[in-house]
């Protein structure tokens, strides 16, 4: 732009001098002088008008900037008093420093900015967005991504020093375990525990039932290809517990949950809760979510004699009985006349595919193995279908049986919460007899009255009005922090806009009189402020809310959306991704943002660490022993696995006899394995010890995108190709090889001081 603008002015100043000699010749002298002296004043003026506004503009832009400008720590944060303890609850005998509070009060999904980009996750994002493009747009787009890749810098950092220091400690520390609240958004340290040892892998006799099942179902065409190469479980990740701490409950108990991500049967659970969840929320008792609940209560009316109860199940997910829910499901199955439009499996084959998966809930916790042996698994992607359609049937049963004078006269339920309406007086009979309706005594109900007329449920606060009608607030736990995703967070600025437009929506859904709303809308200015968040972000989300072209550019992103070739997750880089984002919407693909490095990441880690051996869906390496080469491959199974068939095929055709170096030249080889072919020809001995996961990836293009990226990062591999996924060689100059791990360094030369 500079560039034009500088032309622009050469051409209009030799237009002038153009002009100027023309005036000169063709009027009296002092007729042109005084034509001149007009110009002349009449240029000044209109520079002087220029000036002042642009002068103005650069005033605003300046403004806007300080309004964006926020602390850079934690520090006018009061992290010495109440806002610390909600915020950061230590429980562990560590004493904490003022850094590692501060860092930890920024909250676990704070995201820290990297002094350098994550290349492969950004290459692995835009060789995704060529895949769904031709060969020919995929050219003109990849060296477009590359260029921003190229010129792009790292975003200043927004931590300090002391508290990257304190990161880095926390990090290190294996004598704590750092956890979110179950409730509530608080960070909790906890000291580690240990418990009582078991012995057993399931894993093996639980896959050959599923890949039994799955190869029937395949040769009766009740499953295609695409669905068996889905669920076949080529991943092998035992299932592991983890706890939240309820920092809202006496003595902080547990919540066990076990997170079945990677294991055999994550996504037959996910298939069969995508089939059962069109089963959920045919009663009129099911709440949706708030916004539904306070609709249902418009009309409700509350006499002298009546009062609202919410009644809890106990633990319900590990309560649920099993044989008991299976039956109500099969029944449901066998009467749902839209089955076969979203299935081709037989109910019969579906309740198969159920029961092995509820009856396969092991997991591992502090290093050993342990069977559930009753209930559904929280983790589990199908327990809350499984749990839901359980308690439809259950409260069913429990109004049609209760007596009169007991029976609930409305009734609402969202999973395991129940709020209903009964006479004053009943609630403990109620009580008793919902706890009768279960057969088998393991569903247990427990209850809270109203208190001055006010109950809460789920995130709403319910209250009873003089004249018996209903009004409703937000509803917050004593335990809540008011913590929310600091501003200061390296994530982008829509994500941020888009927790405030949450928190207004949420108050114009629930809160239902003005005054509340008054109230309530404070509260978010406190706790946002707090966080951070400037007032040009708030405001800028209520004028958004009101503004009728919001929703028809909304409406237009959604056409967009719709027509769109595919999606494109980018890891977050500010500055980066926002380009990389804007050149993929002129080539018809959509983007979402995903902070890449977090707290949480960083530092909450319950699970136990699965061993290297262990590690389903990565891309790994093998040395070698008598040269830098290096083995650079990938496997969905297994890395022990695999690595065991690296060393049967090198064990195979290992030559008992020494060869001649001429020899081992012209029998040159090509064997199953790279590793084979190198160490057969040159006669050298693998480094199997040196045998390492360089990075874990469960998605099949993803993980031979990276092997590309690692074949080509790496200086001396013995690989015979680039991997199975052709890598374009625009991205050569951000991939400059690495040094292998096991290499020497060289020394460097004398310096030269002759000149």
């Amino acid at each position: 732009r500079i560039r034009v603008n500088v032309n622009k002015i050469k051409n209009l100043s030799d237009n002038y001098e153009e002009k100027k000699m023309k005036v000169e010749s063709q009027l009296p002298s002092n007729a042109a002088d005084a034509v001149m002296e007009h110009l002349s004043n009449s240029k000044t003026r209109q520079y002087d008008i220029t000036r002042k506004h642009h002068q103005q503009k650069l005033a605003r832009w300046k403004e806007k900037r300080d309004k964006i400008k926020f602390p850079s720590s934690s520090d006018e944060i009061d992290l010495s008093g109440e806002q610390l303890k909600r915020w950061v609850v230590n429980l562990s005998k560590r004493e904490m420093s003022s850094a590692e509070n501060s860092i930890l009060a920024k909250g676990l999904n704070f995201a820290v900015t990297e002094n350098k980009h994550p290349v492969k996750e950004l290459i692995v994002a835009a060789e995704k967005a060529c895949s769904l493009l031709n060969e020919e747009e995929a050219s003109v787009l990849r060296p477009k991504l590359v260029s921003i890749l190229t010129s792009a810098k790292p975003p200043k950092s927004n931590v300090s020093d002391e508290q990257t220091k304190a990161l880095k400690s926390l990090a290190k520390d294996d004598t704590i375990m750092i956890l979110p609240a179950d409730k509530g958004r608080a960070t909790v340290i906890l000291d580690e525990k240990t418990y009582t040892r078991l012995d057993k892998d399931p894993t093996a006799k639980y896959k050959r039932k599923l890949v039994d099942i799955l190869a029937r179902l395949k040769s009766e065409n009740k499953i295609t290809d695409a669905q068996k190469r889905y669920l076949y479980p080529t991943s092998e990740t035992i299932p592991r517990l983890y706890c939240t701490p309820k920092i809202h409950k006496k003595d902080v108990p547990l919540r066990p949950i076990v997170d079945y991500t990677g294991s055999i049967m994550y996504n037959l659970s996910r298939s069969l809760a995508d089939i059962l969840a069109p089963l959920v929320g045919k009663t009129e008792h099911h709440v949706e979510n708030s916004k539904d609940l306070v609709k249902s209560l418009q009309s409700l009316t509350v006499n002298g004699d009546e009062t609202l109860v919410s009644f809890d199940v106990v633990s319900l997910f590990t309560n649920t009985p099993i044989d008991r829910a299976l039956e109500i499901i099969k029944d449901r199955l066998l009467n749902d006349n839209k089955l076969r439009q979203r299935t081709l499996l037989t109910a019969l084959d579906i309740m198969e595919l159920l029961s092995l998966v509820l009856t396969t809930t092991y997991f591992r916790f502090d290093d050993q193995l342990y069977q559930q042996k009753f209930g559904t698994a929280m983790g589990s992607p199908v327990s809350p279908i499984v749990a839901n359609l359980f308690m439809e049937n259950l409260e069913q049963t429990a109004i049609a049986t209760a007596d009169e004078d007991i029976k609930p006269m409305w009734w609402k339920r969202y999973v395991d919460d129940v709020v209903t309406k009964i006479k004053c007086g009943t609630v403990e009979r109620l009580n008793d007899h919902l706890n009768q309706v279960d057969t088998t005594r393991s569903i247990v109900f427990t209850h809270e009255t109203m208190v001055e007329n006010k109950i809460p449920f789920l995130d709403t606060l319910i209250e009873i009005k003089d004249n018996g009608s209903l009004k409703t607030t937000v509803y917050r736990k004593s335990t809540h922090t008011n913590q929310y995703l600091n501003f200061e967070s390296h994530h982008p600025t829509v994500h941020k806009l888009g927790v405030v437009r949450t928190l207004l929506d949420r108050m114009d859904t629930v809160v239902t009189e003005e005054f509340d709303k008054e109230t309530e809308e404070r509260t978010i200015v406190d706790a946002l402020t707090t966080c951070n968040y400037p007032k040009w972000a708030i405001q800028e989300v209520k004028r958004k809310k009101k503004d009728t072209n919001n929703k028809k550019s909304r409406k237009t992103a959604e056409k967009d959306s719709k027509g769109a070739r595919g999606m494109v997750v980018l890891p977050y880089v500010k500055g980066l991704s926002e380009r990389m984002a804007k050149v993929l919407k002129d080539h018809k693909i959509c983007s979402a943002f995903k902070p890449y490095k977090t707290l949480r990441k960083i530092l909450v880690h319950p699970k136990d660490k699965i061993m290297q051996e262990e590690v389903c869906g990565s891309v790994y390496s093998i040395g070698c022993k008598n040269c830098p080469s290096i083995y650079i491959g990938e496997s969905g199974r297994k890395f022990g696995t695999r690595l065991k068939e690296h060393q049967r095929n090198v064990e195979t055709h290992d030559h008992k006899n020494v060869r001649t170096r001429a020899t081992r030249l012209s029998t040159t080889q090509v064997h199953q394995s790279a590793i084979t072919d190198h160490m057969n020809n040159l006669n050298h001995v693998p480094d199997w010890d040196s045998a390492k996961v360089v990075c874990k990836e469960s998605n099949l293009l993803d993980r031979q995108i990276l092997e590309s990226i690692t074949i080509r990062r790496t200086e001396d591999n013995m690989n015979r190709d680039e991997g199975a996924y052709q890598l374009s060689h625009a991205y050569d100059n951000l991939l400059r090889p690495r040094a292998a791990p096991n290499h020497r360094a060289r020394p460097r030369p004398p310096p030269n001081n002759k000149h």
